[in-house]
């Protein structure tokens, strides 16, 4: 079974990374008319070097990084209003946004293998870690004692998100799953959130949002991305 047939299983309506860059910066360019030569990037997905599918920057230079540890959007309502005063004059914002999860070549979720390693390892390994701690009956917590929380305060954010959606997630037939999609629908809210809050900001009249779950496979494959959600926001 070749890959794209291992990871539909899963995601029937995925598409590969280049595919889905390629379908929407014609869509922008296209149907829209926006100037790609004046639209400014961003994107909250999560930090680990993986992520490198669904590659905008050969087109759309200088991201503007919103994402840590899961895809979560750390950089809040500051770096909203931040970005939203960067958009160069007569041009537009484009999201990219979504968690990332990996698949083995057997169609493992959650695991893949990394460049260089011969292993299979976690993926997403922070949302994997929330998911372990859930299993072993922690409300809350983080891999540090609480005294250190400081020093892993994403984790923490983490797992306070995900709590009430604890129960929901450990009943489901496939954990892994239900935890990236509940990691989208957050990622999702706390978007849509950002950018209205900084409505009244932005140097720009509208706002495009492209968001998904990025699937990571290993080395010889390519990336696929399970698209959720395109929005237009007239912020002008």
């Amino acid at each position: 079974m070749e890959i794209a047939e291992v990871i539909r299983t899963h995601y029937p309506n995925a598409k590969t990374g280049s595919e889905i860059t390629e379908t929407y910066l014609d869509i922008l360019a296209d149907e829209y008319k926006a100037k790609l030569s004046k639209m400014l990037f961003a994107t909250s997905v999560c930090s680990d070097d993986i992520n490198v599918s669904t590659d905008f920057r050969r087109v759309l230079k200088r991201p503007f990084s919103k994402g840590g540890l899961g895809g979560l959007p750390y950089t809040g309502y500051t770096g909203m209003s931040a970005f939203s005063q960067h958009i160069p004059d007569g041009g537009e914002a484009l999201i990219f946004y979504g968690p990332h999860v990996g698949i083995t070549d057997e169609g493992e979720l959650g695991k893949l293998r990394r460049i260089g390693q011969k292993r299979n390892t976690s993926c997403c390994g922070a949302l994997m870690a929330v998911l372990a701690e859930f299993q072993a009956g922690a409300e809350a917590g983080t891999v540090l004692p609480p005294a250190e929380n400081e020093y892993d305060q994403q984790m923490v954010l983490l797992l306070r998100t995900f709590a009430p959606h604890r129960e929901r997630i450990l009943s489901s037939d496939n954990p892994i799953k239900a935890l990236t999609d509940a990691a989208y629908d957050e990622i999702h809210t706390r978007i849509l959130k950002l950018v209205d809050m900084a409505r009244g900001e932005f140097n720009c009249g509208r706002v495009f949002l492209l968001g998904g779950v990025i699937i990571n496979t290993s080395q010889g494959y390519n990336d696929f991305v399970d698209l959720r959600n395109f929005d237009v926001i007239e912020v002008g």
